[in-house]
């Protein structure tokens, strides 16, 4: 019974937690001002991207948070596999706060000075978070939605056809990644917001799952 308990709080834990790691989607409107080139920001508009930041440190610290939550849960299926969970989630954070440490910086800059200097390393800075995002908010949740995809098909805690969705949702994203990275699609595009819609289905799912339903087939805590 305790056993039980323990593990509906976690799942209870975890699927709030994979919700708010959505909270970041305003960013796309929120660092707007820095794209507009030859234009330095307003103390409203740098407001605005630093809250943006917040939301992004935001969902580095979930996405943290929702690999050690599930992993006392998904060790006890496959421990080499969880343990990469964690990893890969704490290296996807590195990635999101090492992004705002570039759009903070742009911000910075910005604010302190004006010219044509300022300006470039600004562009330069913004460049920089673009590429990282790629990476970090790409390719890595791909990684991510892999492996949580594959335990949870293997150890049938949440429907099968819910794991499906995200072993196989990664491939696109991987694929939009790719072209993104190689210059045949726009990184802020349709396209590429495309790529990533099996994983935000996916990941939005389970944590709607998790908190209505809980985990299935949950051995004993030790």
């Amino acid at each position: 019974m305790q056993s039980t308990t323990l593990s509906r709080k976690t799942a209870l834990a975890a699927g709030i937690i994979y919700l708010l790691t959505f909270v970041s989607i305003p960013c796309f409107f929120l660092y707007a001002p820095l794209y507009e080139t030859g234009k330095m920001i307003t103390t409203n508009e740098a407001r605005q991207v630093i809250t943006g930041g917040l939301l992004e440190i935001v969902v580095g610290l979930t996405s943290i948070a929702t690999a050690v939550l599930l992993y006392p849960v998904l060790k006890k299926y496959n421990q080499t596999a969880a343990v990469g969970l964690v990893a890969s989630r704490v290296l996807e954070a590195a990635t999101i706060f090492t992004g705002v440490a570039f759009m903070l910086g742009a911000v910075s800059l910005q604010q302190k000075g004006h010219g044509a200097v300022t300006s470039v390393i600004s562009v330069t800075l913004v460049s920089l978070y673009d590429r990282i995002f790629l990476l970090g908010q790409s390719f890595i949740p791909a990684i991510n939605d892999l492996l949580l995809g594959y335990m949870l098909w293997q150890s049938r805690l949440v429907p099968r056809s819910l794991s499906f969705i995200g072993m196989i949702g990664a491939f696109p994203l991987i694929a939009g990644f790719l072209a993104a990275m190689f210059g045949f699609i726009d990184q802020r595009s349709p396209m590429a917001g495309l790529s990533a819609l099996l994983v935000a289905v996916f990941e939005f799912s389970l944590g709607i799952y998790l908190i209505v339903k809980g985990f299935r087939n949950v051995p004993a805590y030790k």
